[in-house]
């Protein structure tokens, strides 16, 4: 016997219900909107009537014949004065609407948990905010916190958000360690795993504290809208910079606030350091780098230290020159780089003094991206061989002037190994990872503004430019795009922005070099 189908009205049933609800839910509140000065006319007069209730049940029997009476003469007085039942009725209203108003209750002061909190941290603060010799000291056991801090604000957990702090003038702002101190307390009594920001005011004695939103980590790789010479190192918060940049989060179209690096002859921070510790994302950085460098028609030579072949993707690129991992292709790559820039300076001064512009060879970007240089630099030493990071101090010290960028990644374990010469002319800084304040202080030359957390994202970090301010930094999302152990949506985006690939490197580096190019796998 065939099976007969089942009627349409059984089959949808379901989605007819729910799209019944839905049409009910939205026409009910439409009316509620609609109704809405009715229902609080209505809850009026019906508290207005329980009133009258109540009245006329406490009145004593003997009063209830006069009462009644007075009311009746008001009636009769409205009745016959002009407009008198209109302006009765109005004023009924009027009456009913003041009465049936919404009267939550708004919130004036914190609760006993909130105040207890705050208690508890003004005591906190006691010892370093005060002094014996202080005759009306601000803060002092058992003294009143809601003199010291004049704005608080909690999130749903009763955890603070925000703090204004009034100190003494007597206190020593000034000093890094002194307001060290003062932070470090404030973010064990705040609640640890959050970060803090600390705004000091030393003219007028005040301190603010906030919580800090996380940095969005769903941000790939992509053409950032950016001009010749800016590089995007990554994303920071809103407060911090005055620009923002239309970029695709988890494929959602968002501004986001960036740190951008300028690069070039104008440049005041032509060269970057980036510190961090392993899986931190310093070569997420470096990768990031290279794929906007050659969006700009840049020249790129990778020097891969670590020997992980997380450069792999680039080998073999449209203006990639080289991607070495050995010592003895690291020695050549950088000479040829140095020899580079020499003829660069050489060939741009000539040209200036014959009136002439620069040869546009010259000024054609070149950079030059080294991971984990230390580590060649001691297996060349085990080997006998020269160190490959001597042939780095002519690109650091004129690279400007001749359109040559540098970018250093290492390790914390490492820094005692780089030369003088990074140190000295990479005015550009960024620490990647979990570290230490102190780190993060010896790597920027300035502490940071927030509390680090010991459990943060790849690509997280702080970056400071030049003499500038330091500010958060999230490196976007550019992995490996051959690791299958990472985000595929990632991997992908890498892909989508990698250079074509060319049949040999560039005739002018296997010209000094004496070698070309292994081939790249065939890969996507």
């Amino acid at each position: 016997m065939a099976r007969r189908p089942l009627p349409r009205i059984l089959s949808s049933g379901t989605v007819s219900l729910a799209r019944g609800r839905d049409i009910a839910r939205t026409a009910a509140d439409s009316a509620t909107d609609v109704l809405h000065p009715l229902l609080v006319i209505g809850r009026g007069l019906r508290i207005l009537a329980a009133a009258g209730r109540r009245r006329w049940s406490e009145t004593p029997k003997d009063k209830r014949g006069p009462a009644l009476f007075l009311g009746a003469a008001c009636v009769l007085v409205v009745a016959l004065v002009p407009y008198g039942p209109l302006l009765a009725l109005i004023t009924l209203m009027a009456a009913a609407a003041w009465r049936g108003r919404d009267r939550t209750p708004v919130k004036t002061g914190p609760s006993d948990a909130e105040a207890e909190r705050l208690g508890s941290l003004y005591e906190a603060l006691v010892p370093y905010f005060s002094i014996p010799e202080d005759p009306s000291p601000l803060f002092a056991h058992g003294g009143e916190w809601d003199q010291a801090f004049s704005g608080y604000e909690f999130d749903g957990a009763g955890r603070l958000t925000r703090l204004h702090i009034r100190y003494p003038a007597y206190f020593t702002d000034g000093e890094p360690s002194s307001r060290a101190r003062i932070e470090a307390l404030l973010h064990a009594k705040s609640g640890r795993g959050r970060e803090y920001r600390f705004d000091w005011d030393e003219e007028g004695n005040q301190l603010d504290l906030s919580v800090l939103a996380a940095l969005p980590t769903g941000i790939a790789a992509q053409p950032f809208v950016t001009s010749p010479g800016e590089s995007v190192l990554g994303f920071t918060d809103s407060a911090s910079v005055q620009r923002t940049l239309p970029v695709l989060e988890d494929e959602q179209p968002r501004d986001v606030p960036p740190v951008i690096w300028r690069t070039g002859p104008r440049s005041t921070e032509p060269h970057l350091l980036a510190v961090g510790q392993p899986g931190s994302g310093t070569s997420t950085l470096l990768r990031s780098l290279a794929l906007q460098a050659l969006r700009h028609g840049a020249d790129v030579l990778i020097v891969d230290g670590g020997g992980s072949g997380e450069y792999a993707c680039l080998t073999g690129r449209t203006g990639v020159l080289a991607v070495e991992c050995g010592p003895v292709g690291a020695v050549a790559t950088l000479e040829w780089a140095a020899q580079e820039t020499e003829r660069r300076l050489i060939a741009t001064h000539r040209a200036r003094e014959a009136g002439r512009p620069a040869p546009e060879d010259t000024r054609r970007p070149l950079w030059i991206l080294l991971d984990q240089p230390s580590v060649l630099a001691h297996l060349a030493v085990a080997e006998g061989g020269p160190d490959p990071m001597a042939h780095l101090q002519v690109p650091l010290r004129h690279g400007r002037p001749a359109h040559v960028t540098v970018v250093v990644a290492e390790q914390f374990d490492h820094l005692e190994l780089l030369h003088d010469a990074v140190w000295q002319h990479t005015r550009a800084r960024i620490v990647l990872g979990a570290a230490a304040v102190q780190q993060i202080t010896d790597v920027l030359g300035l502490p940071p503004h927030t509390t680090p957390t010991s459990q943060v994202p790849p690509g997280r970090g702080y970056a400071r430019l030049g003499t500038g301010p330091v500010h958060r930094l999230q490196v976007p999302a550019t992995p490996d795009p051959y690791d299958e152990g990472t985000h595929a949506g990632y991997r992908q985006a890498v892909l989508e922005l990698l250079p074509e690939r060319q049949p040999a490197p560039g005739p002018a580096l296997a010209k000094a070099v004496g070698a070309t190019v292994p081939a790249a796998p065939e890969r996507p």
